[in-house]
C-alpha cells in the first residue's frame, strides 16, 4: 500500500482544511483501491448527496476526487472521476486532452463516509479498466466546491501555473501492477 498527500494549487488556497491523504493499493487480482481522506472543516464544503450511482460527465464542477493513470511513458492515459454522490466518470485519452468516454467501463465500487471533520471516499477499479502495462504512473487529485461558490484544486503536484490535472508532470506516483 502506498500513501500520498494532495496539496492545494497556489492560485486557490483552501482555508480550514488540514489536507487530503490518499491510500493506494493493488489488490489480489489486479483491482486498484483508492481511498481519499479529506480532513478539516467539511461544513465549509458543498458535498453532493447520495443519488443513483450513474455515469455522469462534468463531475469536476463540484466536489469530486480524480485519478489519472498512465502506463509506462504514455502518451495515453485514463481518467476516473468519483463523486461523493456515487456518480462516476471514466475516459480514455490517446494523448494530452485527446480523449473520449472509456468503453466499456464497468461501474467502480464507491463508498463515501462523511462527518463534521472528515470525508472519506473509497473507490475500487477493476483490472480491466486500467491501462495495460506493468508500471503505472498516477496523478491523484480532487476538486473541492466551497460554500462560498469557489473551487479549490488539489493534486500530488501542480506542474503549471493554472490547475491542470491532465498535465503528465503531475502523474508522479509510480505503482507496480500485480
Amino acid at each position: 500500500m502506498r500513501h500520498a498527500s494532495l496539496i492545494p494549487h497556489p492560485a486557490g488556497p483552501c482555508p480550514n482544511l488540514l489536507g487530503i491523504d490518499v491510500r493506494v493499493a493493488v489488490q489480489p487480482g489486479g483491482e486498484l483501491a483508492l481511498t481519499y481522506t479529506l480532513s478539516g472543516a467539511v461544513s465549509g464544503l458543498v458535498i453532493p448527496g447520495p443519488t443513483t450511482p450513474d455515469r455522469r460527465d462534468a463531475l469536476w464542477r463540484h466536489t469530486c476526487f480524480e485519478a489519472f493513470i498512465m502506463a509506462g511513458d504514455g502518451p495515453g492515459y485514463r481518467e476516473f472521476n468519483f463523486s461523493p454522490s456515487g456518480e462516476w466518470a471514466a475516459y480514455a485519452f490517446q494523448g494530452y486532452r485527446d480523449g473520449s468516454p472509456l468503453e466499456p467501463a464497468p461501474k467502480p465500487t464507491l463508498v463515501c463516509r462523511a462527518g463534521d471533520s472528515a470525508l472519506e471516499l473509497e473507490a475500487r477499479l477493476t483490472r480491466a479498466v486500467l491501462p495495460p502495462g506493468a508500471r503505472l504512473h498516477l496523478g491523484l487529485s480532487a476538486v473541492l466546491e466551497h460554500t462560498n461558490g469557489t473551487l479549490s484544486y488539489w493534486a500530488l503536484r501542480h506542474p503549471v501555473d493554472k490547475p491542470d490535472f491532465h498535465h503528465t508532470g503531475g502523474f508522479v506516483l509510480e505503482l507496480e501492477r500485480a
